[in-house]
């Protein structure tokens, strides 16, 4: 969520759900939207992170709307944005979402909210290169079963889904356990620094390395490889996210990888604030990328823009 900006995640109660507040909701949101990306645009930033609560109860069987119709002009008044801005959109479907549960009724949960976040990004006409990322989720004690349930999950999901999917590593499920897993489902790997000092593998490597192997997953039509970056926050359990960048570090880490072609994700409490400041640390004169396009795409495109410009990681601002 943004701290600043106007909230694009409002909703409501189930018990509350109507047609009629459900239109309301989700008008407000897109508005609300829209500042975001402009605010974005403005400030060179070219990555970001759609709240999963853009359309409320988007996945639920209480919320009845064809949404992705009826509001079908105004996604695509924000899908220009986006492709005018040559932004990299992604989605993070919350810790109940886990594909490779033990239990049905929650595998039918995970294969509902993903296929809701792979229709929120074609409301916006966005290809395959938008990603929905996702943690393998409980069971590291039993990999091996554990990854037979996953693979039977993500055999449930459309074409659609399964193209954006993307796994990331935690805390659980090491980078170098998840990378089995994930070439074996052909999908590609999210690096996160952070996860990976809290569950380290693949001794040996460093930070470079480690971000080299991950993109060894990402093929052509998977976009710009994505990476995440966030520090512990002082005193709370391990692996809560910081309040706000430690700039410090994200300058270590963008020293290691920064002639390297990223969409580097911040994660931290403050968002905008800190995005600002990373964004200034590796571009002191504001420069924003050009943008450019292949030949034969134009404003009806179902594709994001190839942005190109300094090889640093750009920094994302989460909705």
């Amino acid at each position: 969520m943004n701290t600043r900006l106007p909230s694009s995640s409002r909703t409501l109660r189930l018990a509350s759900v109507t047609p009629t507040r459900l239109r309301e909701l989700i008008g407000a949101n897109l508005d609300a939207l829209e500042g975001i990306l402009r605010w974005n645009g403005a400030n060179g930033i070219r990555v970001f992170r759609l709240t999963s609560n853009l359309i409320p109860f988007g996945s639920h069987v209480a919320n009845e709307l064809a949404w992705w119709d009826e509001f079908a002009p105004r996604f695509r008044e924000l899908g220009r944005l986006i492709f005018d801005g040559c932004m990299s959109i992604s989605t993070h479907p919350g810790q109940y979402t886990v594909l490779s549960s033990a239990r049905p009724h929650v595998v039918d949960a995970a294969v509902a909210e993903l296929e809701y976040h792979d229709r929120l990004l074609d409301a916006f006409g966005l290809d395959r290169s938008h990603k929905i990322v996702l943690h393998v989720g409980s069971g590291a004690a039993k990999p091996d079963e554990t990854r037979a349930r996953l693979t039977d999950g993500f055999e449930r999901l459309s074409p659609g889904a399964a193209g954006r999917l993307a796994l990331e590593h935690d805390e659980r499920w090491s980078l170098g356990s998840v990378l089995t897993v994930a070439e074996r489902l052909g999908l590609p790997v999210v690096f996160d620094v952070f996860h990976h000092r809290l569950a380290p593998s693949l001794e040996g490597l460093g930070v470079r390395d480690l971000v080299l192997r991950a993109g060894e997953t990402w093929r052509m039509d998977d976009g710009r490889q994505e990476v995440h970056f966030s520090t512990q926050e002082p005193g709370r359990r391990p692996g809560a996210h910081a309040e706000e960048i430690d700039l410090d570090e994200f300058s270590r880490f963008a020293s290691e990888v920064g002639d390297l072609p990223l969409d580097c994700i911040l994660e931290v409490k403050d968002k905008e604030r800190s995005v600002l400041r990373a964004r200034r640390l590796l571009d002191p004169n504001q420069h924003s990328p050009a943008c450019e396009r292949t030949s034969g795409e134009d404003e009806e495109a179902r594709t994001r823009g190839h942005c190109t410009g300094r090889s640093i990681p750009r920094p994302l601002e989460e909705a």
